[in-house]
């Protein structure tokens, strides 16, 4: 899943991860992806999810869906403008499994799928 409020970095993920071989859905916010969750969570193993968002941002996203045991084996990439190592701490504390910054290019995704043991 990709869960970003803008709708061109959506289209990007969705692109990247699309000719990567998964199958991908997308949510505008925090809130929108739980309720994508909640309808269809089984099959979701990976969430890339933006920080600034309206509704829910990406760091309550991510705490909120590491306080749900239903989802402990999904991984979560951050996929942020924010630059600085302390928000990246944050993140990673939060339960974020991998950190991006944008802008990102199809490689950098693909070699942090790889760390993540997700793509070969």
């Amino acid at each position: 899943m990709v869960v970003d409020d803008s709708r061109a970095i959506r289209m990007l993920l969705c692109q990247a991860l699309s000719t990567m071989g998964w199958e991908v859905c997308e949510a505008g916010h925090g809130k929108q992806a739980l309720t994508v969750l909640e309808a269809d969570g089984a099959g979701i193993s990976l969430i890339l999810v933006d920080w600034n968002m309206p509704e829910m941002n990406g760091l309550d996203f991510v705490k909120t869906l590491r306080s749900d045991s239903r989802y402990a084996s999904v991984k979560l990439m951050m996929v942020t403008t924010e630059t600085q190592v302390e928000q990246m701490m944050v993140a990673l504390e939060a339960g974020a499994n991998e950190y991006v910054m944008k802008p990102f290019t199809r490689e950098i995704i693909e070699d942090k799928l790889r760390i993540l043991g997700l793509v070969q």
